[in-house]
């Protein structure tokens, strides 16, 4: 019997062991504790107990390691992408919006307790203990705990469509995967739908299969990399037979629609990134079926936007209008992300062939209009290409006096300008599948981000960028102490800054090329075109109708009296960009029937106001020597470093209104002049003055009349401000 007892403690010490340090032990230890049972004596047991404690402290103190490396790599990341592809006013943007809440959340009751007064310091004697005040109370009646506190914080979310992954290799999937959990870990949750659209027909269960199956790959690609991984959702997308616009104008249907809200929120919040197949469930059929993946991207844009379809009979109407401002500030649709192999959009005006920037709300009719136009003239061209007529054709007769070397040599002829017109003919088409894409992603791109905030934006890159830019440029003559700047990461650049990898403003002769992809066809960088449904330009008077000439040439001029210009704002808007007070009778005086045209930016964001001026000592109708000016460029001081107001400003005035040059002037302190000589073909610092003229024309620095000109009208020109301190300009 005492036996028995000696073996019954000896099993309560084991349980006591295994489990007050945290749960079942490892395999090899639990053996080890049968072995100490059956044969070791009870002088043992505390040894043994020591050596489970220290396993256990090991195995805390290596999760703990783990847990503070991972802590640490995020931080680097933090620190590196801040330091390397942000200035110090985007990195404030971005952990402004991005960054960790500072705040904790508390629990306030609706009753506080009253500290008691018993005229002696007693310290925290009577202080609420957490244990007991927490502690679970049964009570039928509400909670007096307010939970308001725990409200969901917005969740950031970049939607990004893969085109085509079928056609990307693995490697460069994982480097995708590497990039998405990088992006995931800086405070966006991404959301990936996937696209095998290719232009090869296929029945409808091999679409599906390939839909799901290149889903699984992108899921194992994001998971190699650690982190919360990824998972694919099944049963998210539904199908209806009616197709009801929600929106009039833009192409936003409930044909298809999320049907799972919280199957689709879930693995969001828990930090998983989520990747959906093309593939809803026909309410008709009762069958899944391949759906268009862009339907599927404007299905989840209109559901994370909080655009509900109408409410259903059983529901009611004031509930459902009250839910809808709730779903709104649980998640914020940031960005749309496309990642196709063929690229940005195509632009026949610039060097490496695509579109930087685009404002939509001034450019999508004519880019849509470029590209159209582009496809049908590829088709003309390839049916006007000639048939080689060849030998076997029996309508002409068969010639009995000719050799028959020359024959045969006629026949390989034919047949080489056949297999030639067949690879031409192929091209073709495959051109003009290429153009439909370009034109299906611009249309995607302007129908998301119409239904989204302003401040959302859209990019579009190869999937090779996203995946290759991290790493170094291979250079193999670089000395020992030479090193190499990385190449940015054109997806995690745009996340921090809103802003494509270079400005669309610069000259096209400074834009990146592709000169040296042969060389380094893996660190080069590639066509991306950043998007934002942006802001109307009005230009005054409009360069299309009228080009801009000087006032003796032109039919007629302008004045800021112009009923199409709202003077009150425009004032508002130069003296809030200059931080200065404008003497606006002096300025109108000055500026008086020799306005060139006025730039406004959306509602009055940004603006410019270009003048044509004449030197000192020369006649005022003299157009020979007429300088075209830039006299005011303003740009609202919470638009400016963001939202690219500055950038389509400029462009405007260079490309549209003075696109054979423009001369301006500004302080030799101004904090905006680095981003001037990016964009000016020269500059000079006049001496004895406070100036530095920068100029967009060719040739000046070649052509003394020209350059003596623009010297004397910036050295000549009088401020017009309301303090009248010329002595700093």
């Amino acid at each position: 019997m005492k036996a028995y007892a000696r073996g019954l403690q000896k099993s309560k010490t084991l349980q006591y062991c295994n489990y007050r340090f945290g749960g079942p032990l490892h395999p090899s230890t639990r053996h080890s504790k049968r072995r100490w049972t059956s044969k070791s004596g009870p002088n043992n047991a505390p040894r043994k107990s020591e050596a489970v404690q220290a396993n256990y402290t090991t195995d805390l103190t290596d999760e703990a390691s783990k847990r503070k490396h991972g802590e640490n790599l995020n931080q680097e990341l933090f620190l590196d992408v801040l330091g390397s592809t942000a200035t110090k006013r985007e990195a404030k943007a971005y952990l402004s919006r991005f960054g960790p809440s500072k705040s904790t959340p508390q629990h306030s009751t609706q009753f506080p307790s009253k500290k008691r007064d018993v005229g002696v310091n007693l310290g925290n004697l009577f202080v609420a203990i957490r244990a007991v005040d927490e502690k679970p109370v049964f009570s039928q009646t509400a909670s007096q705990t307010s939970f308001s506190s725990q409200a969901l914080e917005t969740l950031h979310i970049a939607l990004l469509k893969i085109r085509a992954p079928q056609s990307v290799d693995d490697v460069t999937l994982r480097g995708i995967g590497h990039t998405l959990s990088q992006i995931s870990s800086l405070g966006m949750s991404p959301a990936v739908v996937v696209d095998y659209e290719d232009g090869q027909g296929r029945t409808l269960l091999d679409a599906t299969k390939m839909a799901i199956y290149q889903a699984d790959r992108i899921v194992e690609a994001i998971d190699a990399y650690g982190g919360q991984g990824a998972r694919r959702l099944d049963s998210v997308i539904g199908m209806s037979s009616v197709d009801k616009q929600l929106l009039p104008s833009v192409r936003i249907s409930d044909q298809v629609q999320v049907t799972h809200r919280e199957l689709l929120m879930a693995p969001l919040r828990r930090g998983m990134i989520p990747v959906i197949a093309p593939v809803g469930f026909n309410s008709k059929t009762q069958k899944l079926e391949p759906v268009a993946a862009d339907e599927v991207i404007l299905a989840l844009t209109r559901e994370f936007a909080g655009i509900q379809t109408g409410p259903l009979p059983e529901e009611d109407a004031q509930r459902v209008a009250e839910e809808i401002p709730r779903l709104q500030r649980q998640t914020s649709l940031d960005r749309i992300i496309v990642l196709d192999p063929l690229g940005g959009i195509p632009a026949t005006d610039r060097s490496h062939g695509s579109h930087v920037f685009i404002n939509l709300e001034q450019e999508f009719g004519a880019i849509r209009m470029d590209l159209l136009f582009s496809r049908n003239k590829e088709l003309q061209d390839s049916k006007s290409v000639e048939s080689p007529v060849t030998s076997n054709d029996l309508s002409i007769p068969f010639a009995l006096t000719k050799p028959f070397s020359q024959f045969l040599a006629d026949e390989s002829a034919g047949a080489t300008s056949e297999r030639q017109g067949q690879a031409r003919a192929a091209q073709d088409d495959l051109n003009h599948f290429n153009m439909l894409i370009h034109v299906k992603n611009l249309d995607l791109l302007k129908n998301s981000l119409a239904i989204l905030p302003p401040s959302s934006s859209a990019f579009l890159t190869t999937p090779y960028a996203v995946a290759n830019s991290q790493s170094r440029p291979p250079v193999a003559s670089q000395g020992p102490r030479v090193r190499t700047r990385r190449q940015r990461n054109p997806l995690i650049h745009n996340l921090l800054t809103d802003k494509p990898v270079y400005s669309s403003s610069l000259p096209l002769d400074r834009s990146p090329n592709l000169s040296s992809q042969a060389l380094f066809p893996v660190t080069t960088s590639y066509p991306a075109t950043f998007c934002k449904r942006g802001m109307p330009i009005g230009i005054f008077p409009d360069p299309l109708d009228q080009p801009w000439a000087p006032p003796s040439l032109s039919k007629s001029s302008i004045d800021l009296s112009d009923p199409r210009i709202d003077l009150p704002r425009l004032i508002r808007l130069i003296e809030d960009s200059f931080d200065r007070k404008l003497d606006v009778t002096h300025y109108l005086s000055r500026i008086s029937g020799c306005i060139a045209g006025i730039i406004v930016a959306g509602e009055y964001e940004g603006g410019a106001i270009l003048t044509w001026e004449t030197p000192p000592g020369i006649r005022a109708d003299d157009h020979n020597h007429m300088v075209p000016y830039l006299d005011k460029f303003a740009v609202l001081k919470r638009c400016q470093g963001a939202g690219g107001v500055a950038d389509v400003v400029f462009k405007a005035m260079v490309r549209d209104c003075f696109p054979n040059g423009v001369c301006w002037r500004s302080r030799i302190d101004n904090p905006v002049n680095k981003w001037y000589f990016e964009r000016a073909k020269g500059t000079w610092k006049m001496p004895g003055t406070n100036w530095t003229m920068f100029w967009t024309t060719e040739g000046v620095e070649r052509d003394d009349e020209v350059f003596l000109d623009y010297q004397a009208v910036c050295k000549s020109v009088m401020p017009s401000w309301a303090d009248r301190k010329a002595a700093i300009d």
